[in-house]
């Protein structure tokens, strides 16, 4: 049998039933990427000629199939959220960004270094892939396509803090390459560091952003109103956007995570009624389910092929406290004093859900870098986003269903 051939067939078969676990499993305490890991490991206990799922054999590979799938989904995230922005409306994502986030970064290094003896340029490394939340693997929590409707804070404060620091973590991700490369070398890099990485690069995606979807919300909104230049009301220009956006924000060395989520967020608060906006989210939802499947079904295939060989019992007690301890410790210290109830602060601090953003940022940085214990770093994070995916999946579904029921009216609206 012909390797190629068995490959699609398997994902055309995984991915056609992506088009009705959704539904199946809405009512059900069970998320369908829980499903396609098992599925992932079953399926690599045969003997089949399947391609190699170990992400340090494949380092190219992984980065360029996550980078690929977490582009997709920041623009379809930008795209849904309705909330007009503003310092009032936005400022629990900002803290989780800007508060949690790090907190959750120095958390897990320290933890990292003290307790596993990691060298603290790979424990920093492990810090900052896992700490941002990921907008793949976080749909069941967060906003539903586009509407004119008021969002509950759980689903905005989720869905935004996903779009934003899936960019924001990457200054300190290179923070972990620079000393990497600095030990060796020995030359100076903080004040490089700061302005290239930090500044410049935020700056560059923030302002490629803005101005791309402004112009593409001219493009597909205004131009044809206003001209004979012809509309479109095909999904796919999101996704066109989607690479276009990175690629130019990339070649001039800005972060293009942040550029996708800003073009999406700009395009998607533009016309906000209009019909196009279904589309181009419903695409960019197929596209992502697509690449979640194949991620999904490679992660299960490298736990079955001896991803988590190297994760010692000290690595799992770090993980667990890692998702059930810090991030909601974290993230609920950094929100309490806001003007929502608490059990929406309690959810909004539980689901910090983990995946296939860690898994480019770390796969990124080990190819720009040697670090120290590769094989264990791989270890640790495949296991904090094994538990993110089974824990937050069970509870995802029972928990916002709590939460709408209990939900007023005066609850969409912030103080």
């Amino acid at each position: 049998m012909e390797p190629y051939l068995l490959i699609i067939t398997i994902i055309g078969l995984a991915a056609l039933t992506m088009a009705w676990l959704p539904t199946w499993l809405a009512k059900v305490p069970l998320s369908y990427s829980i499903l396609f890991v098992v599925f992932g490991y079953l399926l690599y206990q045969l003997p089949l000629p399947l391609p190699e799922p170990d992400p340090l054999a494949n380092k190219t590979l992984t980065v360029r199939l996550t980078e690929i799938g977490v582009i997709i989904t920041l623009m379809g995230t930008g795209i849904k959220i309705n909330r007009a922005f503003s310092w009032k409306n936005w400022k629990i994502p900002f803290l989780l960004i800007f508060v949690t986030m790090i907190l959750c970064i120095a958390g897990l290094s320290l933890l990292s270094w003290w307790w596993l003896g990691l060298a603290p340029v790979s424990a920093l490394l492990l810090g900052a892939a896992m700490a941002p939340t990921d907008p793949v693997l976080a749909a069941d929590v967060q906003v539903g396509p586009p509407s004119t409707e008021k969002e509950d804070h759980v689903r905005f404060s989720l869905t935004a803090e996903a779009g934003m620091n899936d960019g924001m973590a990457f200054p300190f991700t290179w923070l972990a390459i620079v000393l990497a490369i600095s030990a060796t070398t020995g030359e100076d890099w903080f004040w490089s560091w700061l302005g290239y990485e930090v500044v410049y690069k935020i700056v560059a995606g923030v302002g490629v952003g803005y101005f791309m979807g402004r112009f593409l919300a001219h493009l597909v909104f205004r131009l044809p109103e206003k001209s004979n230049f012809p509309a479109t009301e095909d999904g796919f220009v999101a996704i066109a956007a989607t690479l276009l956006v990175y690629g130019l924000t990339e070649i001039i060395h800005g972060y293009g995570f942040i550029a996708v989520f800003i073009t999406g967020l700009t395009l998607g608060h533009q016309e906000r009624t209009h019909e196009l906006h279904r589309e181009l989210h419903d695409f960019t939802d197929q596209m992502e389910r697509l690449f979640l499947v194949i991620v999904l079904i490679l992660l299960g295939g490298s736990i079955a092929t001896g991803l988590l060989n190297t994760l010692t019992i000290p690595g799992a007690m770090v993980g667990l406290l890692f998702v059930l301890v810090l991030r909601p410790l974290f993230a609920y210290l950094t929100i309490w004093r806001q003007k929502i109830n608490f059990r929406e602060k309690i959810a909004i601090s539980f689901f910090g859900i983990r995946g296939i953003g860690s898994f480019y940022y770390l796969a990124f940085a080990v190819t720009e870098a040697t670090f120290p214990g590769e094989q264990q770093l791989w270890s640790i994070a495949g296991f904090i986003v094994l538990i993110s995916v089974l824990i937050h999946g069970i509870m995802a579904y029972p928990v916002m269903s709590y939460l709408d029921r209990k939900r007023t009216p005066s609850d969409l609206t912030i103080e």
